[in-house]
């Protein structure tokens, strides 16, 4: 069996860094200087990102970054642990946001209902965006068109126990017994040991080895475990003998790449939409998981690796 480097196994041992070039303080101010009337709307304004500093975010940045300049933006980025910090500056002193679809929009609710609040967002990712459409619009942020590519858990099992037992989906697991390797925090979860329990019928057994860790990887090639948990952009899978299965029943969230923007900003600057919105639908989980092999294993610059993917979409 061929043997590729995997981009989840690299995550897991510590290879996540802050990327972004840049980065501001955290007082966050917008200073916007109007563009000059021949420069077009871009042209002498600055806007500010906001987002966060695991490889996935900060490559994602870096392409709004890029293209924004295109566009003749003076951009300013900022990448910091958690949403919240960003989401609170949202939309005055951060103006833009590459998000998840399910994230902010149960961000958004858990801000405006309390912590203990359950999240609205669905796998379905237009009923997620209808659902939190109003708490968008009181916070003055509109998403852009939702991109192809999106980051959750994901779930795998040996191609060889998919070949020997049918398997290509969760919700051939319904009614047997089966050991999960997985993070520690998998238990209890709905989008984890309990959807796998409660919504498909799976007798779960979980092993806590750790969220696509070699142990994880090894324990379902062993057939210790029948199943593994890993990330939807874990592109490394089949050159190591494994296989996502489909999540048939929808225990994901819809964490479908989106821009959030500014309402008021992308009024102003309505320019803004297009390049966005191309970048967006470029990208789909192959490809951004490919992208992040080349940051998070071959340890490329980040700022390099989005330079040569909007050079080849035409993008830049």
């Amino acid at each position: 069996m061929k043997t590729r480097r995997s981009l989840a196994a690299a995550l897991s041992v510590g290879v996540l860094s802050v990327l972004a070039a840049g980065c501001a303080g955290d007082d966050l101010a917008e200073d916007d200087n109007g563009p000059s009337a021949d420069q077009g709307s871009g042209a002498g304004t600055s806007v500010v990102i906001g987002s966060q500093s695991f490889d996935e975010a900060a490559l994602v940045t870096a392409m709004y970054e890029q293209l924004l300049e295109e566009e003749g933006y003076d951009v300013e980025t900022r990448l910091v642990d958690t949403r919240p910090v960003y989401l609170n500056e949202m939309p005055d002193a951060v103006q833009i946001a590459p998000e998840y679809v399910a994230g902010v929009v149960d961000q958004l609710h858990t801000d405006a209902n309390g912590p203990d609040a359950e999240p609205i967002s669905t796998s379905d990712v237009q009923e997620t965006v209808d659902a939190g459409a109003e708490l968008l619009e009181e916070k003055g942020i509109t998403l852009l068109e939702p991109s192809a590519a999106y980051s959750a858990n994901g779930y795998f099992v040996s191609q060889e126990y998919a070949d020997a037992e049918g398997v290509t989906a969760l919700s051939d697991l319904e009614g047997e017994p089966v050991t999960l390797a997985a993070a520690p925090d998998c238990k209890g979860r709905a989008d984890c040991e309990q959807g796998l329990r409660e919504v498909y019928g799976i007798d779960v057994t979980l092993e806590p080895l750790g969220y696509a860790s070699t142990e994880t990887f090894q324990a379902v090639l062993d057939g210790e475990a029948q199943l593994g948990q890993t990330s939807t952009l874990d592109v490394t899978l089949e050159d190591q003998g494994l296989l996502m299965v489909e999540d048939d029943r929808g225990i994901q969230p819809a964490q479908n790449l989106v821009p959030a923007v500014s309402t008021e900003f992308l009024e102003e600057h309505p320019d803004v939409e297009e390049p966005l919105n191309q970048l967006m639908g470029a990208l789909d989980n192959e490809t951004l998981g490919e992208l992040l092999v080349r940051v998070s294993v071959d340890r490329e610059p980040v700022e390099d690796v989005a330079r040569s993917f909007l050079q080849e979409q035409g993008l830049v």
